[in-house]
């Protein structure tokens, strides 16, 4: 049959499979999310009218500057993303394109997310009071620290409970504040033993931390690079890799000696 057509003819006859696969691409539901900045909270202070951190059985401390957690928001995993949001994503710089399965656990249903990123928070915040005890010598037995931080799942804001925990209780361990005042951000799961892991979506994470008027950011060490990636104009990346180096960090910072490293 294509031998009794012309050139054109042939042409547009075998690019209408290629036209039709592209139209249910382009509408078909794909295994992505899109991610964009999400919201912050300063855990020395309230989220929603409740103190993030409250502590009894020690003296704590009037804080000033803040430590500020922060999140991405993705597309749920009972939402369809399409190849046009995906192509729109890719081309954002406020915005990212990642596999479903890294951001929810595949074959999960909601309810099942839900409940284990509710469980890993309640995980970080127990390794968060016991790296910041640990830390400071002091034991859970004698010292009470409840953390409340609603509709926030995962583990990525255990590092800045822990510095928000000591910057209650200690402070920069001689008088001053942990934050020297300054609007302080970061990201990073906590280990008891005070490892600071990865975590993932730093470069929208640093987006976010600007946006609500950070000016220090605390950074996984080995997420330099993504941190780098779009990093805004007045945001200083701060790489830790443990508790004791990002308390000595801040310390540093605070009193304009010693080294901060930078990524």
């Amino acid at each position: 049959m294509l031998s009794r057509l012309t050139r054109p003819q042939a042409v547009a006859v075998c690019a209408l499979p290629v036209v039709a696969l592209l139209a249910t691409a382009a509408f078909a539901p794909l295994p992505f999310s899109v991610a964009q900045p999400g919201l912050t909270a300063n855990v020395l202070g309230a989220y929603k009218g409740t103190q993030v951190i409250t502590i009894s059985g020690a003296p704590t401390r009037t804080t000033t500057g803040q430590l500020r957690m922060t999140t991405i928001e993705a597309t749920g995993p009972d939402q369809d993303v399409s190849l046009g949001d995906v192509l729109d994503g890719w081309f954002r710089t406020d915005q990212a394109v990642l596999p479903r399965d890294s951001v929810y656990p595949s074959g999960d249903t909601v309810k099942e997310i839900e409940a284990h990123n509710t469980e890993q928070m309640k995980q970080s915040q127990d390794a968060a009071t016991e790296a910041a005890l640990k830390y400071l010598g002091k034991s859970s037995k004698d010292v009470k620290v409840t953390l409340k931080l609603a509709d926030v799942g995962g583990p990525s804001a255990g590092l800045l409970f822990t510095l928000g925990i000591i910057d209650k209780l200690d402070g920069d361990g001689s008088g001053g504040d942990l934050t020297g005042g300054r609007n302080i951000a970061g990201t990073g799961t906590i280990a008891e033993d005070g490892t600071v892991g990865a975590v993932g979506g730093v470069s929208l994470k640093t987006q976010a931390a600007r946006r609500d008027g950070a000016t220090v950011f605390l950074v996984p060490k080995a997420e330099c690079g993504d941190a780098k990636a779009e990093l805004p104009k007045g945001l200083r990346l701060v790489p830790v890799t443990t508790l004791k180096g990002a308390v000595d960090a801040l310390v540093s910072l605070e009193k304009g000696k010693g080294s901060v490293p930078s990524c």
